[in-house]
């Protein structure tokens, strides 16, 4: 994923699901080009690179 869609989504109300390794994720900060994420399924923590985030296909669900 590019910095400039994770600034989009970030100011965007509306929920948008974004995935690290096939696991949900929300993006809690990004600094450069590493984003602080939360894992949705329990109360981990990482530094991941942004290009490392992407959004679900549509066709995958």
């Amino acid at each position: 994923m590019k910095i400039s869609k994770i600034n989009e989504i970030l100011k965007n109300k509306e929920k948008i699901d974004i995935y690290y390794n096939e696991r949900p994720v929300w993006v809690q900060e990004v600094n450069n080009n590493i984003a602080r994420i939360g894992f949705i399924d329990n109360f981990e923590e990482r530094d991941v690179f942004v290009e490392d985030l992407y959004e679900k296909d549509l066709y995958n669900k």
